[in-house]
């Protein structure tokens, strides 16, 4: 693996840590809406890195998903209940992101941060213990 990509995939997880600590900052100032997009980016950032380390390429956030759910989720590496977090963090980020009148409350997004954390863990572990 070049030494650009091994630089882009750690790139990709500073990236996700900056987003959950963003995440955080959000959910105290109860900004709901700001929060849940960094929650999602915070697994996205991390998904990118783990089908680029993989050799998989994706060109949108729904390709990403999908490529996600086929290679990881479908064949057992990553949990149901992993690929279905991804897949509702999406469709939450598009909603609150390009929902017209939709605004997320403190229960729903205070419920995804053990989630989220759960997800992050599992997922830069798996990177890590894939071999370069």
């Amino acid at each position: 693996m070049s030494e650009f990509i091994n630089d882009y995939i750690q790139y990709r997880i500073e990236k996700s840590n900056q987003a959950f600590r963003d995440a955080e900052l959000l959910i105290h100032a109860e900004s709901w809406n700001g929060a849940m997009n960094r929650l999602y980016y915070s697994c996205y950032y991390l998904v990118s890195a783990l089908i680029l380390k993989d050799g998989i390429e994706s060109k949108t956030h729904a390709g990403l998903r999908n490529q996600f759910n086929l290679h990881y989720v479908k064949t057992g590496l990553i949990s149901l209940e992993h690929g279905r977090l991804f897949s509702d963090l999406f469709d939450s980020r598009q909603k609150g992101d390009y929902g017209d009148m939709y605004d997320f409350d403190k229960e729903s997004v205070e419920g995804l941060v053990l989630p989220v954390q759960d997800f992050i863990a599992t997922v830069k572990g798996f990177i890590a213990s894939k071999e370069i």
